[in-house]
């Protein structure tokens, strides 16, 4: 029998979520059928539960200490390490992503490229955005004032719907580049890059929990999420008014910072640094400089 005449069976790829650097099944065994633009039937992803969710946040705590410990160099690294591991994968996104958004394999590889150049584009601001929001100031007295940017803490994102892997790079790299852990509620419809990008980052040298992957309904998690008192803040990018209403609402509970959606028109224009600053916090410090002398300075 020759080679050519051997039929293969062929070996479906079993999607799973991406929690605390791991590949969980949904703890429910719900799963959801994924279909490309034209309808054809191209996978089951996990139906996240709120246990899922739970366990997500918990995660995402757990990893923040040392997170926002990191020194923004060594993120930046990470960060790049990350744009390294998708370009070597390429070719599997510019599949995945053509077939999810039901683009050409032109365009999809464009969208592709332009996710890996927005990944490098964050590690080199990790280590630049607190001479933007930082500084020393000017006070009334002999005291040094100085204010620094710290990360709010664990940040649950609602990635976009339309745009299932430039946009969900686009609201999670600023998240992560400035210190902060992330729950990701990936594209309802689309969520397979997004679960194949928790594949690049289990080997890209990100520590386990700071980005959490779940797929599923942000209907059902969302509220979850958004009233979740160990969640500080939310994304609201991907949630529609309704949906952005109600958990808005929800996240006032303990004080939530809140990203309400605002319309992007093209995902790959620059990004600016708003998504950075919105889930920053502001540390001011005083310290006395002591007496000063005839000359100005007591040194």
């Amino acid at each position: 029998m020759s080679e050519s005449s051997v039929t293969r069976l062929s070996v479906f790829k079993t999607y799973k979520l991406y929690v605390g650097g791991k590949f969980p099944r949904s703890e429910s065994g719900r799963v959801y059928e994924v279909s490309d633009s034209k309808g054809k039937w191209l996978a089951n992803a996990p139906l996240s539960s709120r246990k899922d969710a739970r366990d997500a946040v918990v995660a995402a705590r757990k990893a923040f200490g040392g997170w926002s410990g990191a020194t923004a160099y060594n993120r930046g690294q990470i960060l790049y390490r990350i744009a390294e591991m998708l370009e070597g994968r390429r070719d599997q996104f510019v599949r995945e992503v053509g077939e999810a958004e039901g683009l050409s394999k032109s365009k999809a590889a464009a969208v592709v490229d332009a996710a890996i150049d927005r990944w490098v584009w964050y590690a080199g601001w990790t280590d630049k955005i607190g001479q933007i929001v930082g500084g020393a100031n000017p006070v009334a007295g002999p005291f040094f004032n100085l204010s620094t940017p710290e990360p709010t803490g664990v940040v649950t994102v609602v990635a976009p719907q339309d745009s299932s892997f430039l946009g969900l790079v686009s609201v999670v790299a600023p998240v992560i580049a400035t210190g902060n852990t992330v729950v990701v509620i990936a594209s309802e419809k689309s969520p397979l890059p997004a679960l194949s990008l928790g594949e690049v980052l289990a080997t890209s040298d990100l520590p386990g929990g700071v980005v959490n992957i779940l797929s599923g309904k942000a209907g059902e998690m969302g509220p979850h999420l958004a009233s979740h008192q160990d969640v500080n803040a939310i994304d609201l990018a991907g949630a529609d008014a309704a949906l952005a209403k109600e958990l808005e609402i929800a996240a006032a509970d303990n004080l939530k910072r809140v990203l309400r959606p605002q319309p992007v028109d093209d995902w790959s224009a620059d990004p600016g640094t708003h998504r950075m600053t919105a889930f920053l916090e502001t540390k001011t410090v005083w310290h006395p400089t002591g007496s000063l002398g005839a000359g100005g300075s007591s040194y």
